[in-house]
């Protein structure tokens, strides 16, 4: 089984920062791993375009601090309040997104919360943000809606399943919940006919590998469905199935100025309603 010994967690100052707080020391009881929290907030009254560069100056912006106290004081809160010993990490400041994807390539885990899509927030993450950390670190993530209140331990899975490294990751990653779930489903989206059986391992095998028992349904479309589509289907199907947690790969291109996601990581992202763990 992966076993889970650190979690990371972003903090912003958004009013879902406390119960996502919550959130990520139930995990961190649920698996007696360590938790870490490290505040990224977009600066003050200006827009954080994440970007990769040769020099460290283009990620260079004033930090408000303001927002950095609001979350310390749910951080403090939680710590005084709470029986799990956590550890507040200095983002910073003016390199705070580089400084969380550094930290992070030593979790084992991550949990963040959705970007509100409504508004842009004092005190709210950076645009670009989540995807920023899925890509550049390739470390899996717990992401969580920015409204609703959410169980750690999922009853019912369901994983979006396409043969791919991304998905492969994030199956691995999911172990630990597909154990004591419920229920498993697996949605396989492809464009390929159905083929008998030739000997090929194939996911149900995997999974009995490790003593779990999946349903399995197939989605086959010719041509594929467009990426957003796809990504809508799987949502629409999570919803379908009494799914509260979704696992499937996080699909992008990590160029040499921005982090791009694929159209259905970028759709599940924008309009999720449950807790998706996704790797890249």
């Amino acid at each position: 089984m992966n076993i889970i010994r650190s979690v990371l967690l972003h903090l912003d100052a958004t009013p879902s920062s406390a119960s996502l707080l919550q959130f990520a020391r139930e995990v961190a009881l649920r698996h007696e791993a360590a938790l870490s929290a490290m505040f990224v907030a977009a600066p003050p009254q200006q827009p954080l375009k994440l970007a990769l560069s040769e020099s460290p100056a283009a990620l260079l912006q004033p930090i408000d601090w303001a927002a950095l106290n609001r979350a310390k004081s749910i951080f403090d809160k939680a710590l005084a309040d709470g029986d799990l010993p956590m550890r507040w990490l200095e983002s910073n400041g003016a390199y705070a997104v580089e400084a969380f994807r550094r930290q992070a390539l030593y979790a084992d885990l991550l949990v963040l919360g959705q970007r509100d899509p409504a508004a842009a927030l004092t005190g709210s993450m950076p645009a670009g943000f989540v995807e920023s950390v899925l890509i550049g670190t390739g470390k899996p993530a717990l992401i969580l809606p920015f409204a609703g209140r959410f169980e750690t331990a999922a009853r019912d899975v369901l994983i979006g399943w396409n043969a791919t490294p991304q998905a492969a990751h994030a199956l691995t990653a999911a172990l630990p919940w597909l154990h004591s779930a419920r229920r498993v489903h697996v949605l396989e989206v492809t464009d390929e006919p159905a083929r008998g059986h030739t000997g090929e391992l194939d996911i149900s095998q995997y999974l009995q590998f490790h003593g779990i028992v999946s349903a399995l349904h197939c989605h086959r479309a010719s041509p594929p469905p467009v990426p957003g589509d796809a990504g809508e289907l799987l949502l629409s199907f999570a919803s379908e199935v009494g799914a509260d947690l979704l696992v499937m790969g996080c699909y992008g291109h990590n160029r040499a100025r921005e982090f791009m996601l694929g159209g259905a990581s970028r759709s599940v992202l924008q309009t999720m309603t449950l807790p998706v763990l996704m790797a890249h």
